[in-house]
């Protein structure tokens, strides 16, 4: 499960009615439960149905959680390999 997912699912967990959402992000209260917490996945129709435009009255996700996971597993398996980075105190023994 992705971390964006992650997040979603938490705030489904917490507030399934959406009504912290609602209340303190109006550009969203117009939508469906099933896309509040997760508004950039919504088919078009819906965000139209809504009022809304992704990138003019809610912000487009600032980074795609899966790719940058991918990415930051990429890193540390290259510092693994490498025994760690240097100055960071984990250098193999000589």
């Amino acid at each position: 499960m992705s971390a964006s997912s992650t997040r979603c699912c938490r705030a489904r967990e917490f507030d399934p009615k959406g009504r912290y959402v609602r209340r303190f992000v109006p550009e969203l209260a117009r939508l469906p439960d099933k896309w509040l917490h997760r508004p950039w996945e919504a088919p078009a129709e819906v965000l139209r149905g809504a009022g809304l435009v992704l990138g003019r009255d809610y912000p487009q996700p600032v980074i795609d959680h899966a790719a940058g996971r991918t990415r930051a597993l990429a890193a540390f398996a290259t510092l693994g390999a490498a025994g760690g980075a240097p100055g960071d105190g984990m250098e193999p023994a000589a």
